[in-house]
C-alpha cells in the first residue's frame, strides 16, 4: 500500500496497522515478550537474548519505537528500553473490540 493510501483510512485504522506492522517479524515479539519479562527497563541486555547482531537489535528497536510500542530513554552512553503501556492499552482496546465482534457474528452466523 503505497504512503498516499493512507489517506483514505482513519487515524485509528493507521494507528492500528502500523503497530500490526512493528509486531510483524519474530524478533520484534522476541523483543516485546523480553520487555515484558524482565518488567523494567532495560540497558543493553536485549543484544544478549537474541540471536542476532547489535545493528539488527538496533533496528528492530528503532522500529518498535517508531511504533510507539516501546520506549527510549537516555542514561549514560546506554539508551534504556521499556514497553509504552499507552500505546499497547489502546491495542488491547482495539483488540476487544474486534473479539467482541466475532463473538457477535459467529452467534448470528451460519
Amino acid at each position: 500500500m503505497g504512503a498516499s493510501k493512507t489517506a483514505h483510512f482513519t487515524q485509528k485504522q493507521n494507528e492500528i496497522a502500523a503497530l500490526m506492522k512493528a509486531l510483524g517479524h519474530p524478533a520484534r515479539v522476541a523483543i516485546i515478550d523480553y520487555l515484558l519479562t524482565v518488567d523494567t527497563c532495560i540497558c543493553g541486555d536485549i543484544v544478549n537474548e537474541l540471536p542476532l547482531a547489535q545493528p539488527t537489535v538496533s533496528q528492530h528497536l528503532k522500529e518498535l519505537k517508531n511504533a510507539g510500542l516501546i520506549k527510549g530513554s537516555i542514561e549514560g552512553n546506554a539508551i534504556c528500553y521499556c514497553i509504552d503501556e499507552e500505546t499497547f492499552s489502546k491495542f488491547q482496546n482495539f483488540l476487544s473490540e474486534v473479539f467482541g465482534k466475532i463473538k457477535v457474528q459467529k452467534n448470528n452466523c451460519c
